[in-house]
């Protein structure tokens, strides 16, 4: 039999498929028929504790029982998972129930934001033994948030747009592939950037867009922040705040690229509905290759922000009153249902007990700064934004930039610039997705976006 064949069987790349074969060419020599053997290695590969102490079938039998993280093995019944909020698609309930159907699968929760993605939904939220699932972290790999309070009169923001406009437009730069005429310098670049070949490679672009913001729904924006409780050390009332949203740009798509790839090829077996939530154990070279080069993605993330943040406050000559951030399209080692798992949040937030974290709205409608309440079925987690009501294609063919102009006015919000993808139309109601988790977390305050600028 040859390689593919085996890995057709449902066996494993690597040293599974190495005993398979010589176990095949075994059964061959002592007479045994193409279709018994294909039989015999079928009955192994679905009951392999079966076959443990077999004198000869015993090899492969304990190799493949070695550990759930290497194949894929239907369930009997799925992992369990807990849905917040009704405003769903049915690719993105049919994607989540795909993801209980893994082996490795401990339980699931969707956020009140989710919509489709590839693989997991985004918006999903995944806990598995002992592996990740490259395309259940995303594309933009430790993704972010950061709110700035500056110590300005909100005035400001209408009083000196035009010297905020400036602010953003000389401290960041916005687009695919856009970089920094200069390089900014930050601690992140002296870290050990071999960890991953890819990294190794790409560590050139990353100095390159180090400070950038990227493309999509990524921004910068000035806004009011409406402070509610006093449990964020301000006093109640409006104040002036920056705030804004990318991630680990060119090199975290590029890590995201490669190791979804790698990660599919090493699971031929599974269905085809299940492809994109091909995994790695975290026991394999490639597995911890993707986890080191996803935790060196989430630092870098937040040097991007560190430096943003760090920039414009020196550019308006101020100071901040407060800084807040928090991320998403991570995975964490964490303890829930009394074991060790990790945790995928694809579009959703950390929302531990007392976490203080920003959840956006959109261009023009609220984002809300909040605290976890540790909601054990939610694995501590909660949206990250309003979640996409449309695809990017439905907006175009749908709305006018008329039409969105209106709406931005009818918001005081001015445009610096964006995409007409990513006009608030296009977006769920934000209101709805909080009120959907209240019991997941409480509003400290609302920032209302009133300068913005995103990629054009």
């Amino acid at each position: 039999m040859k390689k593919r064949e085996l890995i057709n069987l449902g066996i494993p790349a690597g040293r599974a498929v190495g005993i398979a074969l010589e176990l095949a060419r075994a059964m061959a020599v002592d007479g045994m028929s193409r279709d018994d053997v294909r039989s015999t290695l079928k009955a192994i590969v679905s009951r392999p504790e079966a076959y443990r102490e077999d004198e000869r079938l015993g090899s492969l039998a304990r190799c493949l029982a070695v550990t759930s993280t290497d194949r894929f093995i239907e369930r009997t019944e799925p992992a369990p998972c807990r849905r917040w909020g009704d405003d769903f698609e049915p690719g993105c309930l049919a994607q989540m129930d795909h993801a209980c159907r893994l082996p490795i699968a401990v339980a699931g929760a969707l956020m009140p934001d989710a919509h489709t993605g590839y693989g997991l939904p985004i918006g999903g939220v995944l806990a598995v033994r002992d592996a990740v699932i490259p395309y259940a972290v995303g594309m933009d790999i430790a993704c972010r948030m950061k709110l700035s309070v500056l110590d300005m009169p909100v005035a400001t923001i209408r009083g000196e747009e035009g010297h905020l406009r400036k602010a953003i437009q000389e401290e960041t730069a916005f687009g695919v592939g856009a970089g920094l005429a200069r390089r900014k310098n930050h601690a992140v670049m002296d870290e050990d950037w071999s960890v991953s070949p890819v990294t190794r490679q790409n560590k050139d672009k990353a100095w390159k867009q180090l400070g950038s913001s990227g493309s999509g729904n990524h921004f910068v924006e000035f806004g009011v922040l409406t402070v509610i409780r006093e449990d964020l050390g301000l006093k109640p009332g409006e104040y002036m705040a920056l705030l804004s949203h990318s991630g680990s740009r060119g090199t975290g798509g590029e890590i995201a690229r490669h190791y979804s790839q790698l990660a599919m090829e090493q699971h031929p077996e599974l269905p085809r509905e299940l492809k994109h939530l091909a995994w790695f154990g975290l026991d394999t070279q490639a597995g911890r290759e993707y986890w080191m080069a996803m935790q060196l993605m989430g630092r870098y993330a937040a040097a991007n922000h560190e430096l943003i943040h760090a920039g414009i406050i020196r550019f308006l000559k101020t100071n901040a009153l407060l800084q807040i951030e928090n991320h998403h399209n991570f995975a964490w080692e964490e303890t829930h249902f009394g074991e060790e798992v990790v945790v995928h949040r694809k579009g959703a937030v950390p929302a531990s007990k007392d976490a203080v974290g920003i959840i956006p709205g959109s261009m023009a409608t609220p984002g809300y700064v909040v605290r976890g309440k540790g909601h054990p079925a939610s694995m501590h987690s909660a949206a990250h934004g309003a979640g996409r009501r449309l695809s990017r294609t439905a907006v175009k063919n749908m709305y006018t930039w008329n039409e969105a102009r209106r709406f931005l006015k009818e918001h005081d919000v001015e445009l610096i610039s964006a995409g007409l993808d990513e006009v608030p139309m296009g977006y769920k109601d934000i209101e709805e997705v909080m009120r959907a988790q209240r019991d997941m977390v409480e509003i400290l305050a609302r920032f209302d976006p009133k300068l913005v600028k995103m990629a054009p």
